[in-house]
């Protein structure tokens, strides 16, 4: 931690105020600047970080292994350490990620409509920059990478305050941004990042109204409903990722099979991972067992109905506080459901309005669960974990916004923008 950072760590809550005041300045004149760049000079800064990371891949490992190093004396769990872990081949896929962002089509100047009113007036209702964006987030250092990015393609400036987690790993992301930016004649102000990891400076960042256009949490239950709470800024945000899938009585089982495994059991620290599995009645004893074999084989602890239990009885007993939980690990809550109906309502009631999917070949029964289920994303014969960005060809996203505000699912380019009447 430099002088500056141990000066601001040491400060009260009014320095606080005034340091995120003092770079909310900066970056509102970034943003400015941003909001009226060249699509081609944009482009330019994503390609130049691209290159930077690849070219700084070494440096960035072993920042990244100092931050592994302490989180793992601070007793971090094998979950969020995932999370945190940074590989040659995550480096080359935030590379990656950043010239899949270039090649978007600009989200600025579209015309989103336009008419001749009854006076003569032609009217256009046209994309514009958002303005200074706030991201506050724990132990992913990608999330410097991706917010940065999506920032610069939308014309908008970030202000990035990470966790002590991936402080070391981030802050090297983040000047690698910058110089970016720099190298492409644009505002380096228009990616940076707070330099302390204080508690406080959250609280700072969510009372600067009027310095901070939107606040994007990305993190855990604790601090995005500290956000939520206290914040004075708009929000765009996911409290939990408690995603479902249920098992129509029309499914094919091997596709169940696969899908069910992988939603689960790819990445167990992702906001998209399976956390509740619903399995008709009809194919309790036909399908289920096979599946949950399955999973038992990758190493996870189902925990299920009484119903469930009765099908496969080496299954833990559930407790209802089992059933809307956001597990993050290796363990499935299961019930068994007597049809779509009774599956839609459990969704819609223990859900977090995430992601959430159907395994069937009945094509009516799909389109019905499409319509009804009021989740950000829903999904029929496919794994929760494609719920991302990247997946949904955006090149990145910062986070999959269940509000009902502005933006809903994943937060990418288009969603950084706002509009505005010409």
């Amino acid at each position: 931690m430099n002088k500056t950072a141990t000066a601001i760590a040491q400060a009260s809550m009014a320095d606080y105020a005034d340091y995120i005041a003092r770079l909310t300045d900066r970056a509102r004149k970034a943003a400015k600047t941003m909001a009226h760049a060249s699509h081609d000079a944009r482009n330019q800064a994503l390609l130049h970080a691209a290159d930077a990371i690849l070219a700084q891949q070494k440096a960035i490992l072993d920042a990244n292994t100092e931050d592994i190093q302490a989180s793992t004396k601070r007793g971090m769990n094998k979950v969020m350490l995932d999370r945190l872990a940074l590989t040659d081949a995550r480096i080359t896929a935030i590379a990656d990620s950043l010239r899949a962002i270039a090649a978007q089509p600009d989200p600025l100047g579209k015309t989103l409509a336009q008419w001749t009113a009854p006076s003569g007036f032609h009217i256009s209702r046209v994309s514009v920059a958002i303005g200074v964006l706030g991201v506050i987030f724990e132990a992913r250092p990608n999330v410097t990478c991706d917010a940065g990015g999506l920032a610069i393609k939308s014309g908008n400036a970030v202000i990035l305050r990470g966790g002590s987690d991936s402080i070391r790993t981030s802050s090297l992301l983040a000047g690698i941004m910058g110089e970016a930016l720099a190298a492409a004649n644009l505002p380096q102000d228009a990616v940076t990042m707070v330099e302390t990891t204080d508690r406080a400076m959250v609280r700072a960042m969510l009372e600067a109204t009027g310095g901070i256009d939107v606040i994007i949490p990305r993190g855990g239950h604790s601090l995005v409903a500290e956000v939520q709470a206290n914040a004075r800024v708009p929000v765009f945000s996911h409290l939990d990722g408690i995603c479902h899938a249920y098992i129509h009585a029309a499914a094919d089982l091997d596709r169940a099979l696969n899908i069910i495994v992988n939603a689960k059991m790819r990445r167990l620290s992702i906001c998209g991972a399976l956390e509740t599995l619903l399995v008709d009645k009809a194919v309790l004893t036909s399908h289920f067992p096979k599946i949950a074999e399955a999973l038992r084989e990758a190493g996870c602890e189902l925990r299920g109905d009484p119903a469930i239990v009765k099908a496969c009885p080496w299954v833990t007993p559930a407790k209802p506080s089992d059933y809307g939980h956001e597990f993050l690990d290796a363990i499935l809550a299961v019930k068994a459901v007597s049809g779509v109906e009774e599956a839609i309502t459990h969704i819609n009631h223990y859900g977090s309005g995430h992601t959430d999917a159907i395994i069937t070949e009945d094509t009516a029964t799909a389109e019905r669960f499409l319509q009804e289920v009021d989740s950000a994303i829903v999904m029929v014969n496919a794994s929760t974990q494609f719920a991302d960005g990247g997946e949904f060809g955006m090149g990145a996203e910062i986070g999959i916004a269940t509000g009902r505000i502005h933006a809903r699912g994943p937060v990418g380019a288009d969603q950084l923008t706002c509009y505005k009447y010409m």
